[in-house]
């Protein structure tokens, strides 16, 4: 009988926060595999679990992963741990869940806690639609395209950075997405926890100031609907108004809806949309 993997999540400061089913587990399973076994020979010491370690990084995910699979097919279960938090969250945990489902391995996971959430959940800002993007990535092109994508996001985002990478990102956020409400949250549930609510300008000129120090979280406002409607009516009202009709014709709309929807989007009546079309002022007919 195969073994199962158990996605064991893991404190992201205070001890106190791990359960006891994750505990249970860590004792009861053959393997734990560790994302930095260094780090979590403390966890285990401090719970008392004598469970054999193995390391699962960043750097051997994919043949590691192999070699894990191999053994829960042989009928050992695993534990998988990361440094803090949920596995699989911003580490190659993804990637070993991924490879189990291909190899029919069953994965479980065990909830709790979470910096994303936990940060959410703190920021004062929109909880009901949320993105998260982790840490942007380092590639300069691709870093470029992701942040290009975030200044027409309407969901409040969620992302994280290291202390010395900090004012950068705060740089290049304040410069794409403008003036933001963002919650700066910092080293979650341990002795020094923080929580800023400020502006993306005034988290910049704070920390121009100030030293970053611990793990950041940054909670970001999303851009407001009625923004992005305001943007979109501007658009539209630089297209030439035959062009803007057109564009809902080539989608299968015959041409008085299709005028009637261009009027929607300018803000105009839809008399006004025939009489730009053909340069008189009939009446449209009904």
């Amino acid at each position: 009988m195969a073994g199962l993997l158990y996605l064991c999540a893991t404190p992201i400061g205070n001890l106190d926060d791990m359960t006891f089913r994750v505990i249970d587990t860590l004792k009861m399973v053959d393997v734990i595999a560790a994302e930095d076994t260094r780090n979590s020979i403390k966890l285990l010491n401090h719970f008392g679990i004598k469970t054999p370690m193995t390391s699962y990084h960043e750097y051997n995910r994919v043949e590691k992963a192999h070699y894990l699979i191999g053994q829960m097919q042989s009928g050992k279960s695993i534990a998988l741990i990361t440094d803090a938090g949920t596995p699989g969250i911003s580490d190659p945990g993804e990637t070993l869940v991924a490879l189990c489902q291909e190899a029919g391995v069953t994965v479980t996971s065990l909830p709790g806690a979470a910096a994303c959430i936990t940060a959410l959940t703190l920021s004062g800002l929109s909880t009901r639609r949320f993105c998260f993007e982790g840490f942007l990535p380092s590639d300069k092109k691709e870093r470029r395209e992701i942040v290009g994508e975030l200044v027409n996001e309407s969901r409040t985002m969620i992302i994280y950075e290291a202390p010395h990478h900090l004012i950068k990102t705060l740089q290049e956020l304040y410069e794409a997405l403008g003036e933001r409400k963002i919650s700066i949250c910092r080293e979650l549930t341990k002795k020094f926890e923080t929580v800023m609510p400020t502006t993306l300008k005034g988290a910049l000129t704070f920390y121009e100031e100030n030293e970053p120090r611990g793990e950041y979280v940054l909670v970001i406002e999303g851009k407001s609907l009625e923004e992005k409607k305001e943007e979109a009516a501007l658009s539209w009202k630089e297209m030439p108004i035959e062009e803007h009709v057109k564009l809902y014709e080539s989608q299968g709309i015959d041409r008085k809806e299709a005028m009637k929807r261009a009027a929607k989007d300018r803000g105009i009546g839809k008399r006004e949309v025939y009489a730009m079309l053909h340069g008189i002022h009939e009446k449209v007919l009904e």
